[in-house]
């Protein structure tokens, strides 16, 4: 089960006016996703990233039954609304909270906002999908208000399927998410210079 293990960087959340929540991939660490933040425009916000427990969220693929998942995932998303609200009652406002996840952490990133859709500052999504063997529309409720949004995949990816990433798109469409996916053929898992790029000018709103 997964305990609040955060590590921070940045600015401090009382001297700052925007948070990400940042969510690190299978086998991957909190620092080796904060890392990504030196690439982003974001040396103004406060940056936090869970870390989980044994290094995975879940243990299977997040295409799998969500019971085969279970019990982690709930609790991984338990974590991440708890940071959530810890957050807000720090007096930080919805529309300034940012969240941001890669491969594994990329699902649970897009499972997290549209179950729990508000005006949001911006969602990056870096090769992931809403999570399940199908999509249960049941599970997501909520309004982004027009939360940006943006999804990069590669095609083929040897974990998230590129119709997985069409099916959630059209979801957040329907929750009025601003979304723009980008599906780059052949990437390969990693991410790469231009959904960095991407990632700055929908959802950071800055320039390169």
């Amino acid at each position: 089960m997964h305990t609040k293990n955060m590590v921070t960087a940045g600015k401090k959340i009382s001297e700052a006016s925007k948070v990400m929540i940042m969510i690190h991939g299978r086998g991957a660490s909190a620092e080796d996703i904060l890392s990504l933040a030196n690439y982003l425009p974001v040396k103004d916000f406060a940056l936090i990233a869970p870390q989980a427990s044994g290094g995975t969220w879940y243990p299977y693929s997040f295409m799998a039954p969500p019971a085969q998942n279970e019990p982690y995932l709930s609790s991984a998303l338990s974590v991440i609304k708890e940071i959530t609200a810890d957050v807000i009652a720090q007096g930080i406002l919805p529309e300034n909270i940012y969240f941001l996840g890669f491969s594994q952490g990329a699902c649970l990133t897009l499972e997290f906002v549209t179950r729990n859709a508000q005006r949001y500052g911006g969602a990056v999504a870096f090769t992931g999908g809403l999570i399940g063997d199908k999509i249960y529309q049941e599970n997501y409720t909520g309004d982004f208000g027009g939360t940006p949004v943006f999804i990069g995949t590669s095609n083929p990816d040897p974990h998230v399927p590129v119709d997985r990433v069409l099916a959630s798109e059209k979801i957040l469409q329907q929750m009025h998410a601003a979304i723009t996916v980008k599906v780059y053929p052949n990437m390969g898992h990693t991410v790469s210079q231009d959904e960095i790029e991407q990632a700055t000018k929908l959802i950071f709103k800055s320039q390169i």
